[in-house]
């Protein structure tokens, strides 16, 4: 099974004091809790996905510390913090099925556009299924819980309300489907896509609730 996650960022307390202000009184402590939360879903035939920014550290002992205890198979698509420590001497770069800095591949009879920053006119946007239904979704992360985010979901909703010809004549609103695999959004664990889409949904949902109060 394909699980994704983006923006873990082992080792980076200036998550916790800031930015995210995640609720963890060190970062010994978020690290155990995210390796938990990991190896509490991911079984040994599962490929994990980090769709960047995996480690806040340039130590390499750091690094293989946590690598050799995640569960199952890992994939990486490369971050901007993932520059740090990769180039590093001593990482273990055999624990890594690939590292990308960007990808396209099928999951659940949909293709994937796996990228750490979002892209909003990605591959594959506009095509469907022969039933009409959307085929492709657009994996990314980078952005976390900031105002950027906020912003891709203004660019999503304002797409999705836009109607268009296509080249086959058909007058139809664009398919527009964006999911933010933020680790915070799911708990710090790793989600199939269909979980993802699940969580998004629902937490899309909210969004707009809060948008009418």
């Amino acid at each position: 099974m394909k699980l994704y996650i983006s923006d873990l960022h082992f080792y980076h307390d200036a998550l916790i004091e800031r930015l995210d202000k995640r609720d963890f009184p060190d970062v010994k402590s978020m690290n155990r809790y995210m390796l938990d939360r990991w190896n509490s879903k991911v079984k040994g035939g599962d490929t994990v996905i980090v769709l960047g920014d995996f480690f806040g550290t340039k130590d390499a002992d750091e690094v293989n510390w946590v690598l050799n205890r995640l569960s199952g198979k890992i994939c990486l698509i490369e971050g901007n913090h993932d520059s740090l420590w990769l180039k590093r001497e001593g990482i273990n770069l055999k624990r890594f099925e690939w590292i990308k800095p960007y990808a396209e591949f099928d999951d659940h009879d949909y293709t994937v556009i796996a990228s750490h920053y979002p892209v909003f006119c990605y591959n594959h946007q506009h095509l469907r299924k022969p039933d009409g239904s959307h085929r492709t979704y657009m994996l990314y992360g980078h952005v976390h819980n900031s105002y950027d985010e906020q912003l891709v979901n203004k660019f999503q909703t304002i797409t999705r309300n836009t109607v268009v010809t296509n080249a086959q004549d058909v007058t139809d609103n664009i398919p527009c489907h964006m999911i933010n695999c933020f680790c915070m959004f799911s708990d710090y664990t790793p989600l199939s896509l269909p979980e993802w889409i699940d969580l998004d949904k629902k937490r899309r949902a909210a969004l707009n609730d809060g948008d009418k109060l």
